[in-house]
């Protein structure tokens, strides 16, 4: 397999009372050609803005500070920004939360996608429109030949997030981005919009970043799995390691919050506390104010990767002293 995104030590910031202050903190990614990396932590742990920081559309006035982002084996920090333009969606290419923030609710949905695929090919707009019929077929939309003639408020959320999938494979991407892709979606069309990313990403062995808070959606789609909290990873590994050998105690908690995990008529296991704001993180182990392991190393000392099999990695105090390091 061929590496498709490597991060290595990104550092993203944003102003804060105190001067400029890291949200991604870092931070050392790396996706394989045809596999699912999850990304996965609380809200507001910095894991859209990771994603957001590999295309360079981290929003003013944050920046990124540090690091090399390599897509394909290029580093595209230095790129300039029409060579940046031919990356996004050509190479990479993100489904974002929220459906209707990414369609113009102006402009009807087809037309949408034939400007994707132009923006990248040289094809006239029939062979576009046509490519965007087939698009609609393949990601499951009925009547595929009336909606592309619909305005997105016409859709049900199920039907704009297929659209906006259908823009997100327009030129078959080596990467796709997938940020919490079933976001304000029921149940049954979580499923449905599961399924047919999973089908998709076989039928293109495509590597795929899927962002999720939800360790179910992880079990279902992902190869590997990297936990996030507060800016930095703190447990990386294979779905198996990370789900069923859990080492760090923020992704131990995780696991136990889970409903799946839960006993009939019992209180759900929770968290306690919040992540803490960026201006507020603890300058050692940023889970250390949360933590029922913390000892006195925690609160002053970043904590160093400690090794544990075939990959599987957690960035511990308390794991450490467990394994003698």
């Amino acid at each position: 397999m061929s590496t498709v995104l490597e991060v290595q030590g990104l550092v993203t910031s944003f102003p804060g009372e105190g001067g400029r202050v890291p949200v991604v903190d870092g931070v050392d990614l790396r996706i394989e050609s045809g596999e699912v990396l999850a990304l996965v932590g609380e809200s507001g742990c910095g894991k859209s803005v990771a994603a957001l920081s590999c295309l360079r559309l981290v929003p003013r006035p944050g920046r990124i500070e540090a690091g090399r982002i390599a897509v394909n084996g290029r580093d595209i920090l230095p790129l300039p920004v029409p060579e940046m333009r031919r990356v996004r969606g050509h190479e990479v290419s993100m489904i974002f939360q929220e459906p209707m923030t990414s369609l113009n609710p102006v402009t009807h949905v087809g037309d949408q996608v034939v400007e994707a695929i132009r923006l990248h090919e040289k094809v006239s707009h029939a062979a576009a429109r046509g490519r965007a019929l087939e698009l609609f077929r393949r990601v499951g939309i009925p009547d595929p030949e009336d909606r592309l003639d619909a305005f997105p408020h016409q859709l049900s959320g199920g039907l704009k997030q297929r659209v906006v999938i259908a823009m997100a494979l327009a030129t078959l991407p080596k990467l796709l981005i997938a940020d919490e892709p079933t976001t304000a979606l029921d149940v049954t069309i979580q499923a449905q919009i599961l399924q047919l990313l999973r089908d998709l990403q076989r039928e293109y062995r495509m590597a795929v970043w899927l962002i999720t808070h939800d360790l179910g959606i992880v079990n279902e789609l992902a190869d590997r799995v990297a936990v996030m909290y507060a800016g930095r990873i703190v447990e990386q590994g294979s779905r198996l390691d990370v789900l069923a050998r859990a080492a760090h105690p923020y992704t131990r908690g995780l696991l136990r919050s889970m409903p799946a995990r839960a006993t009939p008529g019992e209180r759900l296991a929770e968290i306690p506390g919040v992540v803490p704001p960026p201006d507020e993180w603890p300058a050692g182990c940023r889970f250390a104010t949360r933590c029922e392991w913390a000892f006195e190393p925690c609160t002053g000392q970043v904590p160093d990767a400690t090794d544990l099999s075939g990959g599987h990695r957690a960035w511990c105090h308390a794991v450490a002293r467990e394994r003698g390091g």
